[in-house]
């Protein structure tokens, strides 16, 4: 039976998400009494952030008045980003919500899978990439924890990390750990510590523009 040429590929990228997600299981230590993302404590900024989509929602029409005083009134009364959450969940597509509470390992077979904008990133995090690229944007991520743990598995694959200031990242593997972030950070600022089992696979860190000192 013929098949058109590249109609393999997503049955390909399917079975090594598949596998890649079977093996960071195998190898995930458990979290005993860590708060998961949904059970976080919101901030005042991240109820603004709720606020704008509602009231843009009623401004489109998409919620009426009486809805949207409802979903503020629940907005300022509530506690954990788990809560804020569901005050969008049927305004905008998934990737589009203000806040993103996916802990879940991201993976890449064969293509490119980002995760970025405000997301909480978990204390430990798993990523694969199997000739693929993964990017994680960490520029405005709430942080689980200070220190934070990237198992990466590369196989001809990619970990492109974005970072904002005084946030250090540096490289372990069996035979040695690098800094990988080049602009110093302050005592006891956040590490992300990237932990690689990899065959000819790279890890790369976009810092922000150097600011320049004053005279």
């Amino acid at each position: 039976m013929n098949e058109r040429p590249g109609s393999w590929l997503p049955r390909l990228q399917e079975v090594g998400e598949r596998l890649a997600e079977e093996w960071v299981s195998a190898r995930r230590p458990a979290q005993e009494g860590a708060p998961q993302p949904h059970e976080l404590r919101a901030s005042d900024a991240d109820r603004e952030r709720i606020a704008q989509v509602l009231q843009e929602a009623h401004a489109d029409g998409r919620i009426t008045l009486e809805e949207l005083e409802e979903r503020l009134t629940t907005l300022y009364a509530a506690r954990t980003l788990g809560e804020l959450a569901q005050l969008t969940a049927d305004l905008l597509p998934a990737d589009q919500q203000p806040l993103n509470l996916d802990g879940r390992p991201v993976s890449a077979v064969f293509k490119k899978q980002e995760r970025g904008g405000r997301w909480v990133v978990p204390a430990e995090l798993s990523v694969t990439a199997m000739f693929g690229t993964t990017k994680l944007d960490l520029r405005d991520a709430i942080l689980q924890n200070r220190r934070i743990v990237i198992n990466a598995t590369l196989v001809f694959g990619g970990l492109e990390i974005h970072v904002p200031e005084d946030l250090e990242v540096i490289r372990v593997t069996k035979d040695k750990t690098v800094r990988l972030t080049k602009q110093p950070t302050e005592p006891g600022a956040p590490v992300v510590e990237v932990r690689t089992s990899n065959f000819a696979g790279e890890v790369k860190v976009k810092e922000p523009p150097r600011r320049k000192r004053r005279r």
